[in-house]
């Protein structure tokens, strides 16, 4: 436990880079299961629409001595059959079916008389069922070109392979977000809406964000570079995770606060609509701009020749550098030193028995370490072991 809490905490400090883009099949399988069961809500639960696009009748009075079931049972003794009762405080705000005026106001004098409310205390609002259409299809209108502006601003400002990721990343946490929205069971109204389309624009924010980064990183990568593309990406990616961190949860703290204890200490239940869908949708979209839009990002770039390439290059270097430390390796006998000149496995900077264009490409100073290597030993051929003066016998030396 306290090893996991020392790395955790290593690269929420950016100490360690993690590695998030070399496990798509981690992600997808996550963020498929969490799909699966988002749709299985809107199947079986299906979303709670609200008075404002089904149509209905809406009472809304003030008893704070009354009950839920004494609510319930003063609009249904009056008549109504469909009762969606939600406390505000001390006032209370209970949906029906469309009822025609004489019903309204049958329901309204039951109310008055059961809890003792005054009838003019109790007001009423009747919205019909075209008018509900007419707001959801507004609603689709708006989502449609939301997604249009966002595929031309990303395909224009970056290139059409992250608009993609990020609308796939969109549309992600949507479905996401809906489906528990459906097995909670909170009925959906505009607010619900404005929560949506926040949590879009919050969750595209953070994909720019990092696409901004992967960008940068990736923009001098050529044919000689040292690491791929999906690599490049992933330290862009570990040198923003923090700040993606620090964000989504400097965000996500108030709206909890308005979730969890706003609708339960204060009953704010005209917010919990937009909390609940903002709360959801933060952490979908800090997942999902991460571990969904991220690595779908590198898949896509690593199809184009330009990255296949490199990947290649840096495959093919490798190999080679392999197979000519084994070479060095194996001519090298156990206990003796290093070998003799020319007999190494590298003539000239070329692995012997082998292809010039099968050599690793080295750095500079590999370079000039093996011209200087080779000078050394071609001037100890030419001229020869440094011969020593002689030294003459002891009655020469006496008779000079």
């Amino acid at each position: 436990m306290l090893g996991l809490r020392a790395v955790l905490s290593r690269v929420y400090r950016g100490e360690i880079s993690a590695d998030i883009v070399g496990r798509p099949r981690l992600w997808y399988s996550i963020s498929g299961l969490l799909l699966v069961f988002s749709i299985a809500g809107l199947v079986v639960q299906g979303l709670n629409m609200g008075v404002e696009f089904k149509g209905g009748s809406v009472f809304t009075f003030s008893a704070p001595s009354a009950s839920i079931e004494q609510v319930r049972g003063a609009v249904t003794g009056g008549g109504a059959h469909q009762a969606i009762v939600q406390q505000a405080g001390d006032g209370w705000r209970v949906t029906t079916e469309s009822l025609s005026s004489a019903k309204v106001t049958e329901v309204k004098d039951n109310v008055a008389e059961e809890l003792n409310v005054p009838a003019q205390k109790v007001s009423t609002q009747v919205v019909g069922a075209s008018w509900g259409g007419e707001v959801s299809a507004k609603a689709w209108q708006a989502l449609i070109v939301f997604m249009i502006l966002i595929i031309a601003y990303l395909s224009v400002a970056f290139e059409w392979r992250m608009a993609l990721a990020a609308v796939v990343a969109l549309v992600h946490d949507l479905v996401i977000t809906a489906g528990i929205y459906a097995w909670s069971g909170f009925e959906v109204t505009p607010a619900t809406l404005l929560g949506f389309l926040t949590i879009l624009g919050y969750s595209l924010y953070d994909a720019v964000v990092v696409f901004d980064m992967i960008k940068e990183v990736t923009k001098p990568l050529g044919p000689t570079s040292k690491i791929t593309y999906s690599q490049a990406a992933n330290q862009a990616l570990s040198s923003t995770l923090v700040r993606s961190l620090n964000t989504s949860l400097v965000a996500i703290l108030p709206v909890a606060a308005i979730l969890f204890i706003g609708t339960t200490l204060f009953g704010a239940g005209t917010l919990k609509d937009l909390s609940l869908a903002l709360f959801v949708g933060m952490i979908v979209g800090t997942y999902s701009s991460i571990c969904v839009a991220t690595p779908l990002l590198v898949q896509l770039k690593e199809r184009e020749p330009k990255y296949r390439e490199l990947r290649a290059n840096i495959e093919r270097r490798r190999n080679s550098a392999k197979r000519q430390a084994k070479a060095a390796k194996a001519m090298v006998p156990a206990g003796e030193g290093d070998p003799a000149p020319g007999d190494g496995p590298f003539d000239g900077g070329v692995a012997k028995g082998g292809d010039p264009d099968d050599s690793p490409e080295g750095s500079a100073e590999d370079a000039a370490d093996d011209v200087r290597a080779t000078v050394t030993v071609r001037k100890v051929v030419q001229t020869g072991p440094r011969q020593q003066p002689k030294r003459g016998t002891r009655q020469q030396r006496r008779g000079r």
